[in-house]
């Protein structure tokens, strides 16, 4: 059974999943994401202005990509989310672990991992 907190944190992340991350769109981010924010992604530098000119750029590079929630988990303070991104019709694209800490409401630290979707596997199940 989830918390309370659990139900408004998941909420949280989902919201700023579907209006900043889908659309790549750093107008919202202050909405969703604390001042002292900490990035621990090996993708983008630390700090919000940053996540903010990363956001921007893969707009920018990517205007048509895709991202596609496949399944979402809440513990306490931590949100994960496991989504397929793709970056352009026909991109096999790339799976994407994001996991969130919240306080006070807002998302404060970020970490990831993403691999890539391989043409061929050695397993018939799919990595989603």
């Amino acid at each position: 059974m989830r918390t309370e907190e659990e139900k408004r944190n998941l909420q949280h992340v989902l919201d700023m999943f579907h209006n900043v991350l889908v659309p790549l769109n750093s107008i919202e981010v202050d909405r969703y994401i604390s001042p002292n924010y900490i990035q621990h992604s090996q993708m983008a530098a630390p700090g919000v202005a940053n996540l903010k000119s990363f956001l921007d750029e893969r707009h920018k590079d990517s205007p048509d990509a895709e991202q596609l929630l496949k399944r979402s988990f809440v513990d306490g303070d931590h949100v994960i989310l496991h989504y397929h991104v793709k970056r352009f019709k026909g991109d096999r694209g790339f799976g994407v672990i994001d996991i969130f800490r919240l306080e006070n409401g807002l998302i404060v630290e970020h970490w990831d991992s993403v691999q890539e979707v391989a043409e061929t596997s050695v397993n018939t199940n799919s990595m989603f």
